[in-house]
């Protein structure tokens, strides 16, 4: 079904604004650090449940926080378009939001629960509107999506447990380019210890491992590795990485210490499998501590695998005719420049999924703020994609 501006006014009518400022104070008003995001799904829950929508709360390997499911079917042939959000934020100082001008601030405001706030008011307007004629819409909200405190197993189990659309809508902040696809990435924590205790420096036998020149080696070979993945090279989502953030080793200036530990990212691009990715970083790993006398512990955590947006989806068509309909021009395609949850859509499901969302900024600070306005024009845009995909 095409929206036309019959159907645009239905849906504009629909949208409300006040409900949706208080669904996304709502959220951000309850402090969810990833892992303990309980309280702010509970709330969600409640708040659709009083909608009159029959919540689902699956645990999917976090009973911590269960997962908030709702769905809207018309009862009718056509395809699933899934609203996916998470409701936990980084690990940072809680800010309380607050509403200055036409902005919402304070934690999670950016990132994501006042753009999952949107995506509950998109579902509310076709549901009050009538206008979704065939198909229906999925609402999926969770836990464990902020690394490194987080790994996305929550919503891997869900993917994998069959708790999916046939394509998805992520409303993360990203609102000025459809991002077709971008790089996996991985952190590391690489830990190089020798045996003995810390001493002085004048104490340290000649023939004790250096741990501080290990580390340092092993920061010159991933200076040199990334020198040559970076010429892998995705016409779109750029460069093979290997990146050193911070070293560390030692208490004080005259110390020998008996630990260093270096962290840092690895990113690769679509099509290269996530395993082989690390097994090649422990052999690098591995070959430094063989050749110093040193143990080397790797911590190695996936954030997200590689991305693609397959341009011959549906769900591709149809946010384009929804974004024209909405009053806008198509938007540029580019690059994902961070990982998200479309990654395991796409990794694990083979699903397209679009990530779109209301403009902010401050994510992963203490000042997020998110646009109101954007914030309704994203509302209106879900439902417009919903219409658009779903009836088909």
């Amino acid at each position: 079904m095409a929206v036309g501006a019959d159907v645009l006014d239905s849906i504009t009518r629909a949208v409300s604004r006040e409900r949706l400022v208080d669904t996304a104070l709502r959220l951000c008003e309850v402090y969810s650090p990833t892992g303990s995001a309980g309280e702010v799904a509970d709330a969600l829950a409640e708040l659709l449940r009083r909608e009159g929508f029959a919540v689902e709360r699956p645990e999917a390997g976090w009973p911590t926080a269960p997962a908030v499911v709702a769905r809207l079917d018309t009862g009718r042939p056509g395809r699933t378009l899934q609203f996916n959000g998470h409701l936990d934020t980084v690990h940072l100082p809680f800010v309380k939001p607050a509403l200055r001008g036409e902005q919402i601030t304070g934690s999670g405001s950016a990132d994501m629960k006042a753009g999952t706030g949107a995506a509950v008011e998109a579902l509310l307007a076709l549901r009050d509107s009538g206008v979704l004629s065939g198909g229906g819409v999925l609402l999926t909200a969770h836990d464990l999506h902020e690394a490194p405190w987080g790994d996305g197993s929550q919503l891997d189990r869900l993917i994998d447990d069959g708790v999916r659309g046939d394509a998805a809508l992520i409303p993360e902040y990203l609102c000025d380019t459809l991002a077709i696809a971008g790089r996996g990435q991985a952190t590391y924590r690489a830990t190089i210890r020798r045996a003995g205790l810390p001493v002085h420096e004048v104490m340290r036998a000649a023939d004790d491992p250096n741990v501080i020149a290990v580390g340092a080696e092993l920061v010159r070979r991933i200076v040199a590795w990334n020198e040559q993945l970076s010429g892998d090279h995705d016409p779109v989502a750029g460069c093979q990485s290997a990146f050193v953030g911070q070293l560390h080793a030692g208490e004080i200036y005259n110390q020998s210490p008996s630990e260093c530990w270096l962290e840092g990212t690895r990113r690769w691009l679509p099509g290269m499998k996530a395993a082989e990715v690390e097994a090649e970083f422990r052999r690098l790993v591995d070959g430094v501590a063989a050749a110093s006398r040193t143990s080397i512990e790797l911590r190695y955590q996936v954030v997200r695998d590689a991305f693609r947006l397959p341009l011959e989806d549906p769900l591709v068509a149809a946010f384009d005719r929804a974004f024209v309909a909405t009053g806008r021009q198509p938007l540029p395609r580019g690059a994902k420049r961070f990982v998200d949850d479309g990654s395991s859509f796409w990794a694990r499901a083979g699903m397209a999924a679009i990530t779109h969302g209301p403009q902010g900024g401050g994510a992963h600070t203490l000042e997020e703020w998110v646009s109101i306005p954007e914030l309704v024009r994203v509302a209106k845009l879900y439902a417009a994609t919903a219409v658009e995909y779903c009836s088909q």
